[in-house]
């Protein structure tokens, strides 16, 4: 019995590990769902309750995590040696801020969810997407413009303040390279991963 049961905490423990490692290739859909096939079902399903594409939710990780789950930001430096605090409160596969974090919680009644959680964190970028065609009236296909507002926030794009934020700009446009990329890679997979069935 005790022999089962270590061999039984090995397999949890290494099949965690393997959830919530970096995919091997994090530039193409394909390979990630290959990888990941759980990570599909759950972006299905924030595309079928949010309506926000597959393709540029992954978009969005990409640029803000790279897929790493325990990613942050890093530390500010004194005098460019001694580590200080970190720019903000970004965590996990969204790098969402607690505070909006907490609001989609509330929002959403998910009181449970995890910002190291990928089926929480894609819940949240289609929670976020919705919100941002509510308020600033950007389609949920633009990844452009709703890269803009999940960068900036909601209020500071409708000022304008994008206009004048090279890095925003510049990380905007990667999103929309990177969505398109994503978005033809499907095209090429995505058949087989609405066929695929797990049993568990």
């Amino acid at each position: 019995m005790a022999d089962f049961k270590n061999k039984l905490l090995i397999f949890i423990y290494f099949f965690s590990i393997g959830c919530s490692s970096i995919p091997s290739n994090t530039s193409n859909s394909c390979s990630i769902f290959s990888e990941r096939y759980l990570w599909y079902k759950h972006a299905k399903k924030v595309e079928q309750k949010w309506g926000t594409p597959i393709y540029i939710q992954l978009a969005i990780i990409k640029m803000e995590s790279d897929f790493d789950w325990l990613a942050k930001p890093q530390r500010k430096k004194i005098f460019k040696v001694i580590p200080y605090k970190r720019p903000s409160s970004s965590f996990g596969y969204s790098q969402a801020v607690k505070k909006t974090w907490e609001q989609y919680k509330r929002e959403t009644g998910n009181s449970l969810a995890l910002r190291t959680r990928f089926k929480d964190s894609v819940m949240f970028i289609g929670w976020y997407m919705s919100k941002t065609k509510k308020i600033n009236k950007i389609p949920l296909t633009d990844s452009y413009r709703q890269y803009l507002n999940y960068y900036l926030g909601w209020g500071a794009y409708a000022d304008g303040t994008y206009k004048i934020d090279k890095n925003a700009i510049i990380y905007a446009k990667k999103v929309q390279k990177q969505s398109k990329i994503y978005k033809n890679q499907l095209l090429e997979c995505q058949k087989n991963l609405n066929n695929k069935y797990i049993i568990f």
